[in-house]
């Protein structure tokens, strides 16, 4: 059960903020506990999405704490840099659709146009700001169907205040961070010594002790998985890290934003064979694994099974508790949706919006599993009393 006072402590942290640019919540890790519960590796993992950003603003302390209580196994975060190099945890390049940017007038000469994957962009972007600047800002909610009466409280915050969340968390909780926009981040922010976006954000992985292959004793211990959509990213921290990666992978018609390979490229056989010296799973579009056609699915793809057999693992994103992202087959119903995945599919992790939904979907699972299999036990019993009796 979510206990009722699961925000208390990030209300007390957000009075306690004080100064511009400090940090919104304390660096790892003050907190001791001893004999954490594990990471379960037992079932699909539980991945919040920017946090359980379905109930909160997205990339917030508050989601992030919010989707630890829920259940998460990870929480996901994007991973941006700042002006002067500080890496924060947004999704947008742009600052427009989730901030209040557009009501700090001291703000308004910002606004630039950039060429961000081939397209031009207008807006206020990430880039152009420091993280002191950053740090004035108030996070609001992207989808206005969404509840807005969080809109304006919660900052922007640091990879390094991410990772805090999950090292003080009474449970082992892991991280799913994600190499965001590695092309433009690397033509706008510069680094002492030729460093480079890949560089800080491995550094920062490894200052706070994440590390090892997967299911490692280390791994287990601080359990991480580092994402991607630019294959040359990945490979180029793996020079650096053994930490497992996940290589993202967008709608059909989107090319890979570094190497410009097609959606079919990257998916065949010989492309997965090449890729999985590198990573350890794929995180595709949902969409993609099995297509859709007046908001019906059709006939699944061969994805899930093709990359099984290149033993990686798959973790399609985003699964949404709305109507409007639920296709017609599942009634308006998640539950049904994350059984038809799971059970039929057989993904190995879902990257959801509402973490507790999926938390809640996999625990009544498995306690039916277990009833089923204490009744035929019962019946076993019963059975072997009978036979004696004849005998």
């Amino acid at each position: 059960m979510t206990s009722p006072l699961w925000f208390l402590p990030f209300l007390l942290l957000s009075l306690l903020e004080g100064t511009v640019g400090r940090p919104f919540y304390p660096l790892p890790s003050k907190l001791d506990y001893k004999d954490r519960q594990p990471l379960q590796t037992s079932r699909p993992y539980n991945i919040a999405h920017r946090g359980s950003n379905g109930e909160l603003p997205e990339e917030t302390a508050a989601a992030y704490m919010r989707a630890i209580d829920e259940g998460a196994d990870f929480i996901e975060t994007d991973i941006l840099a700042s002006k002067d190099g500080k890496l924060i945890c947004f999704h947008d390049v742009t600052l427009d659709a989730t901030t209040d940017i557009a009501d700090q007038k001291e703000f308004a000469h910002r606004k630039r146009t950039y060429e961000v994957q081939g397209f031009n962009m207008t807006g206020f972007f990430v880039v152009d700001f420091t993280l002191e600047e950053l740090k004035t800002l108030r996070v609001k909610q992207r989808y206005k169907f969404r509840d807005q009466q969080y809109n304006g409280k919660f900052s922007i915050i640091t990879f390094e205040e991410f990772i805090a969340i999950a090292l003080d968390a009474d449970r082992i909780v892991g991280i799913y961070p994600e190499i965001k926009n590695p092309i433009f981040i690397n033509q706008h922010v510069k680094w002492a010594n030729g460093k480079k976006f890949e560089d800080k954000f491995v550094e920062t992985l490894l200052k706070y002790g994440y590390k090892g292959a997967y299911k490692s004793k280390d791994w287990v211990k601080q359990p991480v998985f580092i994402q991607s959509f630019a294959p040359t990213s990945l490979i180029y921290i793996s020079n650096m890290t053994d930490s497992p990666k996940i290589f993202l992978i967008d709608d059909v018609t989107v090319p890979t934003q570094d190497t410009n390979q097609s959606y079919w490229e990257i998916t065949s056989d010989s492309y997965l064979e090449y890729i999985k010296d590198y990573v350890v799973g794929i995180g595709p579009w949902k969409d993609t694994v099995v297509p859709a056609e007046n908001n019906y699915l059709t006939t699944p793809t061969d994805l899930v099974a093709k990359a099984h057999a290149h033993d990686l693992q798959v973790h399609p994103y985003t699964y949404r508790n709305e109507y409007m992202f639920l296709h017609f087959n599942f009634h308006q119903d998640p539950y049904a949706e994350y059984d038809y995945w799971i059970k039929k599919i057989g993904v190995d992790g879902l990257f959801t919006d509402f973490t507790g939904s999926l938390h809640q979907y996999q625990e009544w699972v498995a306690a039916s599993a277990m009833d089923e299999k204490n009744a035929s036990s019962l019946l076993h019993k019963i059975s072997l009393m009978i036979s004696s009796f004849g005998g």
